[in-house]
């Protein structure tokens, strides 16, 4: 009796243990391969939403001259956006998803932050301001954004009100939106700015998908823009 009694315990610890190995098996190993996945954004910018003059396109490498966004001319809905980008000395830029309102994004949408975390700047400033953080909201586990001038690749993936983000070959950012469900604190505690007026769990999970142009008055370059939509389980 005694043997089985150990036997059944034995079973009880190692099941949650090849339960937890199993759920890190299905974790994202690295960045997929999206060479076949279709552009975000045509080489000619057909397909997208920006005020003339400020976005182009030159030798596959879309930079803006200004702070204004573009956008997807399509929403998103379950998708896997893949891409490169490349910061310059105190660059502040982002990507935006699930945007219900290009005209008025930042209260209704998700932005996940592009920033040089090696300024002075912006290291100084809250985590949830860093790079790979969605922004206001959800820290990064750590920072693994590279220098200014070198490229990075950042995979993000949202489905639903779940939302990763890998950077650099690290899964770094993992959120739930539906417990944000404040729109001035962050389920930790911490103070959400005040012009993130909209609680996350009351966003659609549908919408543009748009990148940050020249803000903060550096620059930030972009390439090999790409998304793959899903299909819902």
């Amino acid at each position: 009796m005694r043997k089985w009694f150990v036997l059944f315990m034995a079973c009880c610890i190692a099941l949650p243990i090849i339960a937890s190995s199993q759920e890190r098996d299905r974790r994202p190993q690295g960045h997929p391969d999206s060479s076949e996945w279709q552009d975000l954004f045509k080489s000619d910018l057909s397909n997208a939403i920006f005020p003339e003059g400020i976005w182009t396109f030159e030798d596959g490498v879309l930079t803006a001259s200004e702070d204004q966004c573009i956008w997807s001319d399509k929403d998103y809905e379950n998708f896997i956006l893949d891409l490169e980008f490349k910061t310059a000395e105190g660059t502040n830029s982002g990507v935006i998803v699930y945007c219900s309102d290009m005209k008025n994004w930042i209260p209704n949408s998700v932005e996940i932050q592009i920033a040089d975390d090696f300024s002075e700047k912006w290291s100084s400033q809250p985590k949830t301001w860093q790079c790979a953080a969605i922004f206001g909201h959800l820290a990064a586990e750590k920072s693994v954004v590279k220098k200014p001038g070198e490229w990075n690749r950042m995979t993000i993936r949202c489905r639903g009100q779940r939302i990763s983000i890998m950077l650099n070959d690290e899964t770094v950012t993992r959120m739930d939106m539906s417990k944000w469900t404040s729109a001035k604190t962050n389920p930790d505690g911490s103070e959400i700015p005040s012009w993130l007026s909209t609680p996350f769990a009351e966003l659609p999970t549908k919408g543009r998908i748009g990148l940050q142009g020249k803000h903060a008055g550096a620059p930030i370059f972009f390439r090999n823009i790409k998304v793959r939509e899903m299909r819902r389980r």
